[in-house]
């Protein structure tokens, strides 16, 4: 019997059904094994400390002048095992993949092969230092050159930028080269067109990058408006940014035809490829016209998006655009040599061995790359295999799709009749009850023990909730989750009114999020709440 006694039932003590779900108080406030913990400055304070320290000559002189501290600073005093405690105790209050199912949808939550880890910490990879002469680390560059094929294998692409750190930086990588590309031929184009089913931070991206956004509209049934895209293409138009599978969960059917168009008007094709997960090994965005497009290792080839490290988002590029890629980049010549080319060799190089047809348009980042997450990527894709890549895409549409028609009946699914969802599965508050949100049915989902799925996202459903189970998800782990999902959509639609007050069994209760945003305090004053009264951290923080 490994299962939790979840009744508190013991031979000797009868059972009150009444007071199961809270059971009684505690003197300390800690429940069975999970602490109860307050903000470090409250478990702390700046009369005492954790350490001996000889006593301070007074007299002597400091050498600081006016600079000397004239007052404590507002610093916890704690010892090493309180410190230890504190952390560690914060710590079993995280939600992970390694606990359980994580479905926020756009963010590929899947489970990070320890295989991976145990690559990455290698020698020769884990401890590679930045400032280390190249000559030192021809194995570095091995890898790096071997996941650029792969990448530009599976993409069908020309050419492939690595140094970007992460999606949205993929993203400008993109349009600078985009941006240079036009330069070199004088074409002056001022205008990037971003469909509502784009991710968020592309119109950002293209602002950034100097262009001025303009929306094009979407269809009834969730994609692209091929028409008026048409109608808006012009002389004026630099590119198109398209997010495929795009943010409502589908296949752009239209793309090539998108792609044609806007080539034949002079633009270019930037696609997203944030969701390249639902697609990798199936569909090559090389063949469908595509110039641009960034992948996100640290989403798409494990490694859980925001799971602990950094990211790191190669950009593949068209044979247009793959001579203004930035510097530094890894090529190999015909010697067999993987070379890393830098400002001062860049020219040279290009004449050797590219006809000069190499124009970067600059560096991005200080240093090539993000090896950690380039050896976790590349071993992931040896480790499956192309079959197994294929297999990832397949697994993680099947998904989507089984949570999309287990839960259509209980929640608005605007776009179900649209065919079957790629990795992600949306749904809208349209059937909840009057004055319950989508914000409701995420806290009661806290309580069954899961992590809420995005929310509010996209923009174009309202009350959204994205659902992203991906590929590495049983049956049976869906199956549960889709009863939590089912029985909080139940309650929000019959309008419980306990759900209001949800979470109820989280350490922390629902915070007042308006207080907290529209008066946010954001350091710790020395204020303690007195007895019986709600701490700082219960309160949201100071």
């Amino acid at each position: 019997m490994n299962a939790p006694n979840t009744s508190g039932w013991k031979p000797e003590a009868p059972v009150d059904h009444a007071k199961l779900a809270d059971g009684p108080a505690t003197v300390t406030g800690n429940r069975a094994l999970m602490l109860e913990e307050a903000l470090i400055f409250e478990i702390g304070s700046n009369d005492t400390t954790g350490v001996d320290l000889p006593p301070v000559d007074r007299k002597r002189s400091t050498r600081l002048g006016a600079f000397a501290r004239a007052e404590k600073p507002e610093l916890p005093g704690l010892s090493e095992p309180q410190t230890v405690r504190h952390y560690t105790r914060l710590s079993r209050q995280n939600y992970a993949i390694d606990l359980g199912l994580f479905p926020l949808g756009s963010c590929t939550m899947k489970h990070n092969p320890r295989l991976n880890e145990k690559v990455a910490r290698m020698p020769g990879f884990a401890d590679v230092h930045p400032l280390q002469p190249v000559s030192t680390v021809p194995g570095a560059l091995e890898v790096i050159n071997e996941l650029s094929m792969w990448l530009i294998k599976l993409t069908g692409m020309h050419a492939v930028a690595m140094s970007p750190k992460a999606g949205a930086h993929g993203e400008l990588c993109g349009m600078l080269c985009i941006r240079a590309a036009l330069e070199a031929r004088g074409d002056a184009r001022e205008v990037v067109l971003v469909p509502e089913s784009a991710h968020g931070t592309n119109p950002a991206t293209a602002a950034f990058a100097g262009y001025r956004v303009e929306n094009i509209p979407a269809t009834e049934d969730g994609r692209v408006d091929l028409e008026a895209m048409k109608a808006r293409l012009g002389p004026d138009v630099a590119a198109v940014m398209i997010t495929n599978p795009n943010t409502c969960g589908l296949f752009e059917r239209d793309m090539k035809a998108i792609s044609d168009a806007v080539h034949a008007a002079g633009g270019f094709v930037y696609c997203d490829g944030a969701n390249f997960n639902a697609i990798v090994g199936r569909v090559r965005p090389g063949d469908l016209g595509v110039d641009a497009m960034h992948i996100n290792l640290h989403k798409t080839f494990s490694t859980p998006h925001g799971g602990g490290g950094p990211g790191s988002g190669p950009v593949v590029l068209s044979e247009a655009l793959g001579p203004f890629m930035p510097l530094p980049y890894a090529s190999r010549t015909k010697d067999g040599v993987v070379h890393l080319v830098e400002e001062e060799s860049a020219d040279a190089f290009s004449q050797e061995h590219f006809g000069g047809i190499m124009q970067s348009f600059g560096r991005m980042t200080a240093f090539h790359g993000q090896m950690g997450m380039f050896t976790r990527a590349l071993t992931y894709m040896l480790s499956h295999g192309a079959d197994g890549l294929r297999q990832v895409a397949e697994d993680a549409v099947l998904n989507a799709n089984y949570v999309l028609r287990s839960m259509e009946d209980l929640l608005h699914a605007p776009y179900a009749a649209s065919g079957p969802c790629m990795h992600e599965a949306l749904f809208g508050d349209r059937d909840f009850a009057k004055g319950f949100s989508t914000l409701d049915l995420a806290k009661a989902l806290i309580d069954e023990g899961y992590h809420p799925m995005t929310v509010y996202f996209p923009l174009v459903v309202h009350g959204a909730m994205l659902v992203e189970p991906t590929e590495t998800e049983s049956k049976a782990a869906l199956d549960q989750f889709i009863a939590a999902f089912r029985n909080v959509a139940s309650r929000a639609n019959a309008g419980e009114e306990a759900m209001k007050s949800a979470p109820y069994y989280a350490p922390r209760r629902r915070l007042d999020e308006t207080q907290a945003a529209r008066n946010p305090v954001l350091a710790y004053t020395g204020e303690v709440a007195p007895a019986g009264k709600p701490t700082m951290s219960e309160r949201g923080g100071r």
